[in-house]
């Protein structure tokens, strides 16, 4: 079981109900179970916005991090060059992802629902298969943490200016993310109809709907894609609580640091039922979608337990601090 130290915030299973998979491998892969966290260690908690000027040992720390992180990125690039199956060159962005976020010193820990059904091995547990997955963003690691923890079935949609990163760019592409347009209005529904088209033909799909992250700690507004793409092809959808991410890479700041990072996979949302075709069944996508957000954004504040930045702002959130990963 994850123990924590009286001083610290009250654990997840107690607090969310769930049930902690111990270590640092993905939900398809073969974490040990039971895996215990230092009793010291507290749960991750929010960094503040500003930072001093990093310690000499930090910034020795984030050359390192950074210097394998580089390095460990490079050669997967060139691996992902040989003509392997696409989920070969899924696994293999996997376990690269593990070894950077292990070698930097962050260690993961997965909590599940209770009653999943847990062998030595997570396959459709605690994750339907295929589902929507929606996350909290908070940090330029959550895409890298995801990936190394969510099967290699799920295709991440990500915003399409990461496809022009040094490095992150052709190492997506060969990944197969669906990238997603912002600004032109052609592509916007080109794109869009491309992703409905994977979801409807069964294909996982994992999101972050914030779309960025911002300084202030707090879920900003969510955009409704994947929520539609849920409704309209009738897959569950999943919301996933991240923490620790912000800490150990804070927004704004090129300076890592080693901690811990908890991704708790909440209960799943039921998809709603199937509706006729036509304007009827159209709107009632819309209404559906909407209330996929809005019970998936009520079930990841009720996680995180941060301030909820939609409703402080409802015209316009807080400065973001990057694109998303």
């Amino acid at each position: 079981m994850f123990n924590v130290s009286p001083a610290a915030r009250p654990p997840p299973l107690a607090a969310g109900g769930q049930t902690p998979v111990g270590g640092h491998a993905p939900l398809g892969g073969h974490a040990p179970l039971g895996e215990q966290a230092p009793a010291a260690e507290q749960t991750p908690a929010a960094e503040p916005a500003s930072e001093g000027w990093p310690t000499p040992w930090r910034m020795l720390y984030g050359l390192y991090a950074w210097l394998q992180f580089v390095l460990i990125g490079v050669i997967t690039l060139v691996l992902l060059g040989l003509t392997w199956p696409l989920a070969r060159r899924r696994a293999l962005v996997g376990a690269a992802a593990r070894l950077v976020l292990r070698l930097s010193g962050m260690r993961v820990q997965v909590f599940v629902p209770p009653g999943t059904q847990l062998g030595s091995r997570l396959e459709a547990d605690p994750l339907p298969t295929p589902c929507v997955v929606v996350a909290n963003h908070c940090s330029y690691l959550d895409g890298v943490l995801l990936a190394g923890t969510l099967p290699g079935s799920f295709s991440f949609v990500i915003k399409r200016e990461m496809s022009a990163v040094p490095l992150a760019g052709p190492l997506l592409r060969r990944i197969g993310v669906e990238f997603m347009e912002r600004r032109d209005q052609g592509q916007i529904m080109r794109d869009t109809r491309r992703v409905l088209r994977h979801a409807a033909s069964g294909q996982a799909l994992v999101f972050f709907p914030e779309g960025t992250f911002s300084r202030e700690v707090g879920l900003l507004r969510f955009h409704i894609g994947a929520f539609t793409a849920a409704a309209r092809a009738r897959l569950p959808l999943v919301p996933i609580a991240i923490r620790g991410t912000r800490r150990c890479l804070p927004p704004g700041s090129p300076w890592p640091r080693p901690g811990r990072i908890e991704v708790h996979v909440l209960p799943v949302i039921a998809p709603p039922p199937a509706v006729q075709p036509g304007g009827a069944g159209r709107n009632r996508d819309s209404a559906a979608a909407a209330a996929l957000r809005a019970q998936a954004r009520a079930a990841l504040l009720q996680e995180l337990e941060e301030p909820d930045l939609a409703e402080a702002a409802p015209h316009g959130g807080p400065r973001a601090a990057g694109p998303s990963p």
